[in-house]
């Protein structure tokens, strides 16, 4: 919802023009969903939101801020020509008129003071950044993952947010999907007894590092801005692969792969099962397929692609004294007992949808509450996923020290903790 002060000066007006019109004796006619009537959310009380790097993910994420009756979904800023039209087209046939603004660079949207929160779901190569940029102008912000690129890059932006308060919502969505929270419940809350192992399931756990592609011609700066494309990456030529699906991330250096792509869900769920406590501090090498990493309470964190039971994708497993739960993408669970779900009624909700978590976050957007993936959890577990890329890309055991956030006596795994950000898009 808007600031205080946008907020206070639309209801301010409403009351003043209601005024003078008593005062003069003439009558006034105000509809009826400016006052809230007929189901409808008045105007002071509307979400004013903005969309930054509208691709594939975002289109998906939009249609869901779309059904909100509590938003408006006011201006479209991206690079790419061909995304601002299609995004107003999309918001513009929701609403039935044609108040949707399209905006090539973003910081004209960021300094729009009738904007409250904006929906970030740019290539991973901007998500910090622009978040940070959001956050430093006011705006509450959905940032779609990864969020981050770097563990260097997880902590300063989770410092930003607790500097500016501003909410932050990652879209790690499966936080808000029943099966999911019941399955994290049951092991953060003892239920399992106690808690000895998490499973995740990096799908292509591999560490990469980003090309260099011959140059292309470049489109004129109106049909994509490729400066404002890279943003804070490394610069290289234009090449049209670069634009193919909204995945770019090449930095000049080590790039996440399956680990942080998928584990920044299914990491994020193990962290949040585990009480969203710090990163495992003991990272071993790649072995048989798999990764074990290791909590300082001695819980082991499991990244491995195989032996998951069939049901979908994105499993996690945890696994207590006692008990043990897996769920996966299809909505369902197996529990080692029904006795763990009796007096539950846990909804079945296949695939991955972010309804929910867009509903939750513009709840704390009125509330000002936190959300359920916050910039600390969000940081947690991301830097979970890249020091897990960075034992993968040594091939062997690295420690970290979660205190000073360094790994222990490694200077090539700490050579790795951040890279260089191209000016001026430091934060």
């Amino acid at each position: 919802m808007s600031s205080k002060v946008n907020t206070s000066s639309r209801r301010s007006f409403l009351k003043t023009v209601a005024g003078a019109s008593v005062a003069v004796g003439a009558p006034m006619i105000v509809p009826a969903s400016v006052l809230g009537r007929e189901g409808a959310t008045p105007p002071s009380e509307q979400i004013v939101v903005g969309g930054i790097g509208i691709g594939l993910r975002g289109t998906y994420d939009l249609s869901c801020f779309l059904t909100q009756p509590d938003v408006r979904f006011a201006a479209i800023c991206d690079v790419k020509q061909d995304r601002r039209e299609a995004v107003k087209k999309m918001a513009d046939e929701n609403y039935g008129d044609t108040k949707c603004d399209m905006i090539a660079d973003f910081r004209e949207l960021l300094d729009r003071r009738d904007i409250d929160a904006v929906l970030i779901a740019t290539g991973p190569n901007w998500h910090a950044t622009m978040s940070a940029y959001a956050a430093n102008a006011g705006k509450d912000m959905y940032c779609e993952k990864p969020v981050t690129k770097t563990i260097a890059q997880s902590l300063e932006l989770a410092e930003v947010m607790r500097r500016t308060g501003r909410v932050f919502q990652a879209g790690t969505q499966r936080r808000n999907v029943p099966h999911f929270a019941f399955a994290c419940e049951l092991a953060r809350t003892g239920r399992l007894g106690k808690l000895k192992r998490v499973h995740a399931h990096p799908f292509g756990m591999q560490a990469m590092m980003s090309g260099w592609l011959p140059a292309d011609d470049q489109p004129d700066m109106q049909t994509l801005d490729w400066n404002m494309y890279l943003g804070p990456a490394a610069w290289r030529p234009f090449n049209k692969a670069y634009l193919k699906g909204d995945d770019f991330e090449k930095g000049g250096g080590l790039v996440g792969g399956g680990v942080l792509e998928w584990g920044s869900h299914c990491v994020d769920l193990c962290q949040w099962a585990v009480g969203d406590c710090q990163p495992p501090v003991v990272y071993d090498a790649p072995k048989d397929g798999q990764l074990v990493a290791r909590y300082d309470n001695g819980v082991e964190l499991v990244l491995r692609e195989t032996g998951w039971l069939p049901l979908g994708s994105c499993p996690v497993r945890f696994e207590g004294e006692t008990g043990w739960v897996e769920a996966g993408d299809s909505g369902k669970m197996v529990l080692s007992s029904p006795e763990l779900i009796t007096g539950h009624e846990v909804e079945e909700v296949a695939g991955y949808p972010a309804t929910f978590h867009v509903r939750e976050f513009l709840d704390c957007v009125k509330t000002r509450g936190k959300t359920k993936s916050n910039a600390d959890a969000a940081c947690r577990a991301h830097i979970a996923c890249h020091a897990a890329n960075i034992a993968l890309a040594l091939n062997r055991q690295v420690k970290y020290d979660n205190v000073n956030n360094v790994f222990i006596d490694d200077v090539h795994a700490n050579r790795l903790r951040c890279e260089a950000v191209r000016e001026p898009w430091r934060f």
